[in-house]
This record gives C-alpha cells, sequence and structure tokens, in this order.
C-alpha cells in the first residue's frame, strides 16, 4: 500500500454467522442432515427451524430456544463434520466476493454468534478469521461424543449475551454490527457498537428491519453495502447491491438468475413499454435489457440518469438509438448468434409446408374439407433457394438448405465467406430471376425500409415462394399482398411486421390477413427454449462482463477491450469522447496521487475513448473525482 495514502481509523465490523456471514442457519441445517440420515428424525426439522425464527424474531428467549435445539438434535462429532463442510458451500455470496478484505485488515473483523465454536471456527478460518476473534458457545459432549447441552457459562448462552460479551472485548474505536437477528440488533441498542446494520442478503425479518432509524442503523442487503458506507481504503467500487437492473419483454429467467447470483438489485417487466412509460421506467436504472419491441429513443437515453449500458436480448439493435447512447458513454451489447440455429430451422419447416400446400390443406381439414391431392404440392429437393443476406442466419441456412439437397444461391452487399456449395449472385435481380423461394435475412437499420417492394416482387419467378423473417419494415406489406393476390406468389411466410403488438393482449391488424397460402406467424423466428436460454446466457454475461470487470467485448458502439478478472488489484475505467489529452491529464492524476499503475490500456473508435488502468491498493477518494472531472469524460468507475 501507497504510504502516502495510510488506512484510515476504521470501524471493528463485528458480523453474525447465521443468515449473516453463511446465507443458512447452521441448526437448521444440521437438523436436515440429520434428517436425512434418519428420516424418522423428519419432524425434527420443522421443530428447529420453528424454534429458530422465533428466537430471531425475538419472540422467544435466545437461550430457551437455543438449549432446547440442541436437546433435540443431540448431534456426534461426525455430524458436526458434515455440517462444517456443508457450510463452507454456503457463505454469502457477497462475503465470499469480498474474501479479501479480512487479510487486508487483520483485527477489523469480529464474529459473534449464538452458535458454536464447534463449526463457526472452521469455517471461517478459510477467510483468515482465527479463532480469537470469534465469539461463540460451546457444545457440552459425553463420553460417546454427543453433543448433549450448552456451556452455561459462556454469556453467549444467556438472553443478551452478545452485549456482555462484545462489550467484554473492551475493543478500542468504533463498532459495527452487521447482523440479520433481533440479537444482533440488540447489540447496537444495548450500547455495544456505535453503529447497526440489517443485513437481509438471505433474509428479512421484519421486526429487525422495523427497528432501522436510517440514521446510525441501516438496512444493508449486501457485505458489498457495509464496506462501501464504512469507507474502507480503496473500497470505492459502488455495491452491486444497489445497481438496479431493468429487464423487460420476458427476458429469459436465467438472465434474471444471473444478476441476482452476482448481487444486483433486478425488476422484470412482462411486456414492452412505450416511450413515456420507458422514461419513467428508466429512473434510477444502470443496466437494461429489453428485446426487439420497446425503442430505446434518444429522448429516453437522455433522460436515462443512471443508465450504464444496454443489452437487446435478441439479434438486432435496431430499436435503440446507439448514436444517442454513445454521446452519453452508455454501453450497448446484443446477442447476434444465440438463435441463428431456431430461425434457421424455422425457415426450412416454412420452405418444406409451403413447398407442399400443408398449411392450407390444413385449414380445409378443420373446416371438414378432404383434399387427397397432389396438385401444388412438391419437394424441396432440387429447387433453387435465394438468400439475401448471407450473415449468421443466411450462412447457416445455406448449409441446411443443402442437407435438403437444395440449390443456395445468395446476395449480400459485403464480401461473405461462402459455405458449401453456395454461389454468391453480384446481382440482386439476377437472384430473383433464379429462386423459386426467396428468404430475407437482412439486418433492421433504417435505410433498409421497404426494399423489397413491388419491382422486387415482379422481377421474382412466377410462382416462386417469399419468406421474411428478418425485420418487418424491409418489405412493403401492400406489395406483398398484391403479388398474393395476382398469384405472382404462390406462397408466403411472414414472421415480422413493421407494425407489431407490444403485448400479447393487444391486438394484431395487417393488409395480410385472410390470404391464400400464407403462414402469418407471431415474430416467433428466435423464440425457442433453447434459443432464448442461449440468448440469455450470452446476453447477461456480456453486460456482467461490463459490470465486474470493465470488459467490452463484442459491444455493438464501444472500442473493444477483452479484460481478465480484477485480482489483487483495483481498476479505474474512463470512457470519454474521442478527444486529444485525456489519457495524459489521466496520468498526471496517477502521478499526482503516487498511484503505482500495475496495467493499462488505451483504445478508441471514432466517437469514444476508453482507458483502463489498474492500480496497486491505497487511493484517497480525491483522486477518484479528479479523474472523474477530466475533460471529455463521459462515465468513469473503480472496481475491485
Amino acid at each position: 500500500m501507497n504510504a502516502s495514502f495510510p488506512q484510515p481509523n476504521l470501524a471493528t465490523l463485528v458480523l453474525d454467522f447465521d443468515s449473516t456471514f453463511t446465507s443458512v442457519e447452521a441448526l437448521d441445517i444440521l437438523a436436515e442432515l440429520l434428517s436425512a440420515a434418519d428420516p424418522a428424525r423428519a419432524a425434527d426439522v420443522a421443530h428447529i427451524k420453528t424454534l429458530t425464527d422465533q428466537a430471531m424474531s425475538g419472540e422467544i428467549s435466545f437461550a430457551d430456544a437455543l438449549s432446547r435445539r440442541v436437546q433435540i438434535l443431540k448431534p456426534t462429532r461426525e455430524d458436526i463434520a458434515g455440517l462444517i463442510e456443508v457450510l463452507k458451500t454456503k457463505v454469502s455470496p457477497s462475503i465470499a466476493r469480498n474474501r479479501a478484505v479480512f487479510a487486508e485488515n487483520p483485527g477489523k473483523f469480529r464474529i459473534i454468534s449464538g452458535g458454536f465454536h464447534d463449526f463457526i471456527d472452521a469455517v471461517v478460518a478459510d477467510y483468515g478469521l482465527a479463532a480469537e476473534y470469534v465469539l461463540a458457545n460451546r457444545l457440552i459432549w459425553n463420553d460417546e461424543g454427543v453433543a448433549i447441552g450448552v456451556d452455561q457459562a459462556n454469556l453467549l448462552s444467556q438472553d443478551g449475551g452478545k452485549v456482555l460479551a462484545l462489550t467484554g472485548l473492551g475493543l478500542t474505536g468504533q463498532v459495527v454490527m452487521v447482523g440479520d437477528g433481533w440479537t444482533d440488533f440488540e447489540v447496537f441498542k444495548g450500547g455495544a457498537a456505535e453503529r447497526f446494520y440489517a443485513f437481509t442478503e438471505n433474509v428479512v425479518r421484519p421486526k429487525v428491519v422495523g427497528a432501522v432509524n436510517g440514521e446510525t442503523s441501516q438496512v444493508a442487503a449486501s457485505f458489498d453495502e457495509v464496506l462501501h458506507t464504512e469507507g474502507y481504503q480503496g473500497r470505492y467500487s459502488f455495491p452491486r447491491s444497489k445497481l438496479k437492473v431493468l429487464l423487460l419483454e420476458n427476458i429469459h429467467p436465467d438472465a434474471v438468475r444471473a444478476f441476482r447470483e452476482e448481487g444486483y438489485d433486478v425488476t422484470t417487466v412482462k411486456g414492452a413499454l412505450d416511450e413515456d412509460d420507458l422514461i419513467e421506467a428508466l429512473q434510477g436504472v444502470h443496466i437494461l435489457g429489453l428485446r426487439s419491441k420497446t425503442n430505446l429513443t434518444a429522448k429516453a437515453v437522455e433522460a436515462a440518469d443512471k443508465l450504464m449500458a444496454v443489452a437487446a436480448f435478441c439479434i438486432g439493435t435496431n430499436q435503440i438509438d446507439l448514436k444517442a447512447c454513445s454521446q452519453k458513454g452508455i454501453a450497448v451489447f446484443n446477442a447476434p448468434y444465440s438463435n441463428t440455429r431456431s430461425v434457421v430451422e424455422m425457415v426450412m419447416g416454412l420452405t418444406v409446408i409451403l413447398t407442399r400446400n400443408i398449411y392450407d390443406k390444413s385449414v380445409q381439414m378443420h373446416t371438414g374439407k378432404w383434399d387427397k391431392s397432389a396438385t401444388g404440392a412438391h419437394e424441396v429437393r432440387g429447387k433453387t433457394l435465394g438468400i439475401i443476406g448471407y450473415g449468421a442466419i443466411g450462412s447457416q441456412l445455406s448449409i441446411l438448405s443443402e442437407a435438403f439437397g437444395m440449390r443456395v444461391i445468395y446476395f449480400d452487399l459485403a464480401e461473405k465467406l461462402t459455405l458449401g456449395n453456395a454461389k454468391r449472385y453480384r446481382s440482386l435481380d439476377a437472384l430473383l430471376a433464379e429462386a423459386d423461394v426467396v428468404s430475407l435475412h437482412v439486418d433492421g437499420r433504417g435505410e433498409n425500409k421497404n426494399i423489397f417492394g413491388a419491382a422486387q416482387f415482379a422481377r421474382m419467378k412466377d410462382g416462386a415462394l417469399f419468406i421474411n423473417l428478418s425485420r418487418g419494415h424491409v418489405v412493403d406489406i401492400d406489395a406483398l399482398a398484391a403479388a398474393l393476390k395476382s398469384g405472382k406468389i404462390y406462397g408466403a411466410a411472414v414472421d415480422v411486421f413493421p407494425e407489431e403488438p407490444r403485448t400479447n393482449d393487444d391486438p394484431f391488424e395487417s393488409p395480410l390477413m385472410g390470404l391464400k397460402n400464407l403462414i402469418l406467424t407471431p415474430h416467433i423466428g428466435g423464440s425457442t427454449e433453447e434459443a432464448q436460454e442461449a440468448i440469455a446466457e450470452f446476453a447477461s454475461e456480456r453486460l456482467l462482463n461490463f459490470l465486474n470487470r470493465g470488459d467490452t467485448t463484442f459491444s455493438v458502439n464501444m472500442p473493444h477491450v477483452q479484460l481478465s478478472e480484477v485480482e489483487g488489484r483495483h481498476r479505474f475505467l474512463h470512457l470519454h469522447k474521442n478527444v486529444p489529452g485525456v489519457l495524459a491529464a489521466i496520468n498526471v492524476i496517477m502521478a499526482k496521487y503516487e498511484l503505482n499503475v500495475l496495467a493499462q490500456h488505451l483504445k478508441t473508435n471514432e466517437a469514444l475513448g476508453y482507458v483502463i488502468v489498474d492500480v496497486d491498493r491505497g487511493y484517497p477518494k480525491e483522486a477518484l473525482e479528479e479523474l472523474k472531472a477530466v475533460n471529455g469524460t463521459l462515465k468513469f468507475r473503480s472496481l475491485v
């Protein structure tokens, strides 16, 4: 640590063990283990949990509840050994991810618990907390190695024992109590601690939370918040539990789970939001996840007071104003490949259904008409598929369609690697003249509006098929309807539309409704469970990598920097307008505060510059304030 900035006189943090240091109540877990080994003891589990809850909420005497639980359980030393191994896997997530802080601040952390040294010592030892820093009860063992009671001479076996035990330590400086139960609040109420944090990461006890007054006691949803508020030197990373994540449009539960497991505050909304509702919902939100129906406009971006990053949980980003996001230093991500297979399979399925005229025959069957006829039904083998847009989906479609025996031709404005036996056509008109089936796979940029209209349909082969699973606004819907009615186009399948309902409860209207040999689907090309799960994993991983280590890989608007985890160092992330002198100004501040730079990166694009600096531990808040004030700064944050 830099000698210019010695560690301040920090408060001693005293942590409860059950439901604070660990995410569970140890005796409850012990009861479950004993019940699993002997099903006849199943009733003990419910009894133990009831006693635990009553004691933690202050409904019954803690001393009485403790003694009764031990008498019910009567564990052996082997049982306790098994309990220890389970508890080591149940350390609270925010404690586990801050493991280093215990070693960095020896003597500043204590454990106080109505539980027992017999299992607590071994669990907290992994975090550098020796038994001398643990205040807890001790079990009484008989000659057969069975726990038969509690050491009544120990202050912690008594009601109010935590206050007496902690006061008896004679700790100098301020003392802060962190816990979930009523006995933890009593430590503060009894004067043994100057401040109290009602720890709610694992369990919320209404009586304890209700007693918080907001001045010298407050609610903490994670250990990050405690460390941040107590001002541990160098720990100026914003607590994860204070970062708000908003996920719209039924984003897959795996994404919700991923953010919550990392300690973020997640809110979900089932449907899409219009501009006004989105602006209201974005207040105080740091991370936004959306799909294709919510438009993040420039007005919404400007109104978003805290927004750091956005992810489109789909392929395209045309629903996001990328320029506005870049101007505010908001990173944008998407999932360009995750639903490729689902879309490709649907195109192939639709191709077969339309070529065989299966859809219309199915409709007739539902009205009672039996039309067993081969007229108008064909195999796809030997037919020519024309793919417009040879990106991730178009190229994979070419491979799958060749496996069906189709001939593949494609048109793309950009040079692409041709796969299999596909052939690139330099002219769209030439492709349209030869293709038996035309499938659109272009992106949603504004200039692609109505790129396929009456002129393009006129150039297609008579009786060809048309499929659009790309974007609704790229096709002139009225022109398609006219081509179908005239018979120029034999059949079509459309999954995307210029105007789509925001929710499943809103009505759908289109000039295409009711036309023969036309399959309409509600934008479900990528809507398979496999695709949505893959999108959730990919997009949430991009956001979490950005949040947790500053990684911008796969961002659609930021300079790409692939970064390692932040281990044994602190990281400054400085996003700025791409103007001269920013890196020099940052280095002047580093030199001014004698910060030991371990690594430094600078990446730029046309609009933005991104500086990442890893430094050794120990820096004042003043250094951070000056870094934030560098000319051109858009976003600045620190990670530990």
